[in-house]
């Protein structure tokens, strides 16, 4: 049996569930008129914002320093509180007897209250976050240290994730196999040994 290395946003849980309430705050932020952000890249950018770190937007939509500034200030400080719901198919990945790590991205305070939001704390071998607000440490990084300490080759692991660009690619260079969860089918070319609409399917490749 494989060992996981699992991503959280849009993997463990969908980020819409609790996106609307969650950033809300950062979405007004964006609407203030001294911004001068069209209708359309407020639009747009919020999408962005539920799909990838919000560094990544900002620079992929050309935010001015002002409101990069003030959305950073926004986010270092926001939490999750509520009871939030993981994908069907979690608790059957929940129960597997091997070894699990949760990998994610993102300001850790804000990681850290989804995790316990979650209940999910205790599901796995290790947690790691990465935050690029205090760190240039990569996910690939992360990926390579995990193979040092736990003494693990690339063939005994299988890396679960959402986004090409992100766990998947730096699985890819590693070596490691890794499973695309593309509900919407939505890349069509993701470069994923594995994918498939539902956490159930990732039971297939382990």
């Amino acid at each position: 049996m494989l060992n996981l290395i699992i991503d959280l946003d849009n993997t463990i849980y969908p980020v819409k569930s609790i996106g609307d309430t969650l950033f809300a705050p950062l979405f007004d932020l964006l609407n203030f008129p001294e911004y001068k952000l069209s209708p359309d890249t407020i639009e747009e950018a919020k999408v962005q914002i539920m799909r990838i770190p919000f560094q990544k937007v900002a620079a992929e939509f050309n935010f001015p320093p002002e409101l990069t500034n003030d959305a950073m200030k926004l986010l270092r400080s926001m939490t999750y509180v509520q009871p939030m719901t993981y994908f069907p198919g979690y608790e059957l990945i929940r129960e597997l007897h091997t070894l699990k790590f949760l990998l994610t991205t993102g300001f850790e305070a804000l990681q850290e209250s989804k995790i316990y939001s979650l209940g999910i704390e205790h599901d796995f071998t290790e947690i790691f976050i990465v935050d690029p607000d205090k760190s240039r440490i990569t996910k690939k990084d992360v990926m390579e240290n995990i193979m040092e300490k736990y003494d693990l080759i690339p063939e005994s692991l299988l890396v679960v994730g959402d986004d090409p660009e992100s766990e998947i690619k730096a699985a890819k260079e590693l070596g490691i196999r890794s499973f695309l969860l593309d509900p919407d089918n939505a890349y069509a070319d993701a470069g994923a040994d594995y994918r498939g609409r539902s956490l159930k399917d990732v039971l297939d490749y382990v």
